[in-house]
């Protein structure tokens, strides 16, 4: 029996579920504009490609994986929209404390400050949307609010890109701070809550909760679900690092303007990861309505199809196949738009299963558990991990250096893919008989 009646779904899920996408969206620009300010930036402040990865990654990874869990935890107990009017609030004021930054480590200090005001964003809005929908429409809806950031690439790469050029790369955090102050004043004074657990089918015992660490090692305990957290984060690794560095590979590799280069990286990757993301929710609901098992089958496809792309991608010579307006469009995009619409693919399944396999008083923890290793291993090391390869890899290669750096790095997908397999087989263990089958 369920705990709670179910109310149908109308207007204000879907109201609450498009303002959580559009925080995540802004956050996603904030932390993607930096990928057409790595030049700049570097001419400014006289630092190396690994410097630019630290900032652009682990300067806010590491932060974020110190505050992670006890954001997630403090999501579990406390309102949840209060938690991210007052979070987003922070986040826009850390933001314009970047673009105020007179050095180097001042900008590394303020990404730092916007990690600690982001790390509930997540954990907590995964937490409303498992309570804002019901299983069987659960992928397409997580779909649709990460699919809000990767539409977001096309301003942060390609309005991004003229600001900077036309502004400077100050005046763009300028900009992406102002809707966080009005998404925080939503959050404060218009939504509500609505009921954990409103979808569970079963009753949860009445019991006091672990402590926060006791429950991160239960959770952490559970192989299917550290295959899973596992798997997105070394997912994250390689995305991220191409996403990072894409606009200045093609700078590079290909020779087009940063402007240009900014345009295309973001209209074409983030339309198609957008319509990607879409997709995956879409056919994960029609097709796990039959067995679970698609939950981890179409990541795999997404991941297959997506690294074959990627790869022919960065090896594919210099060359123009059109010229749109001033814009000389490389053949390459061809392959960037198939990397993009396919290796998003794991996420709305991903998250969906996650939410499945734990109770909802312990959702937003095990989210900010997954998060955390996700930042850690995307935003944290990946752009770090891809400037370090870049700058190694200098004397031998020169200008393309970072062309053979992102190869390396996008060949690490096949640790993921063991995983989801592993994954898949615990599962199989674990519900055989049930309605994984």
């Amino acid at each position: 029996m369920r705990t709670t009646p179910v109310s149908p779904l109308g207007w204000r899920s879907h109201g609450l579920l498009l303002l959580l996408a559009m925080m995540y969206a802004d956050n996603f620009v904030g932390r993607q504009i930096i990928a057409v300010m790595i030049e700049p930036i570097k001419q400014e402040f006289a630092v190396s490609d690994t410097a630019m990865g630290l900032v652009s990654g682990l300067a806010f990874a590491a932060v974020y994986v110190l505050l992670g869990l006890p954001a997630g935890r403090l999501a579990d107990h406390m309102p949840r929209t209060r938690l991210l009017a007052a979070s987003t609030l922070l986040w826009a004021l850390a933001t314009v404390a970047c673009g105020l930054a007179g050095s180097f480590a001042m900008l590394v200090i303020a990404r730092m400050a916007v990690a600690v005001c982001e790390s509930p964003s997540t954990s907590t809005s995964m937490s409303l949307i498992a309570d804002l929908y019901p299983p069987h429409r659960r992928s397409f809806a997580i779909a649709c609010y990460t699919a809000a950031p990767t539409f977001s690439t096309i301003i942060a790469l390609c309005v991004g890109a003229w600001v900077v050029d036309e502004y400077g790369w100050r005046s763009a955090f300028f900009a992406v701070a102002v809707p966080a102050f009005v998404i925080s004043a939503l959050c404060a004074f218009v939504v509500r809550d609505p009921a954990r657990g409103r979808f569970d089918l079963t009753v949860q015992a009445a019991h006091p909760l672990p402590g926060l660490w006791a429950s991160a090692r239960e959770l952490w305990a559970q192989p299917p679900y550290r295959c899973l957290v596992l798997a997105c984060g070394l997912t994250t690794f390689s995305a991220y690092g191409y996403a990072m560095w894409n606009a200045s590979f093609l700078v590079r590799s290909h020779g087009m303007p940063l402007q240009y280069a900014g345009i295309l990286a973001g209209l074409v990757g983030g339309t198609c990861a957008g319509l990607g993301a879409l997709f995956s929710g879409w056919l994960t609901d029609h097709l796990a309505v039959r067995s679970l098992r698609w939950h981890i089958g179409v990541p795999v496809i997404g991941h297959l199809l997506g690294s074959s792309a990627l790869i022919i991608y960065l090896l594919w010579p210099r060359d123009i196949l059109m010229q749109v307006g001033s814009i000389p469009v490389p053949s390459a995009m061809l392959w960037c738009a198939l990397t993009s619409f396919f290796s998003v693919w794991w996420v709305g399944p991903s998250f969906s299963l996650l939410t499945q396999m734990v109770p909802a008083s312990r959702r937003a923890t095990a989210v900010a558990l997954q998060t955390i290793v996700s930042t850690l291993c995307g935003v944290g090391i990946g752009p770090l991990a891809t400037g370090l390869l870049s700058d190694a890899l200098m004397p031998v290669f020169a200008e393309e250096s970072l062309r053979y750096a992102l190869l390396l790095v996008s060949c690490t997908i096949v640790i993921p893919l063991a995983l989801l397999w592993r994954t898949h087989q615990h599962l199989n263990g674990h519900v055989r008989g049930a309605s994984y089958a």
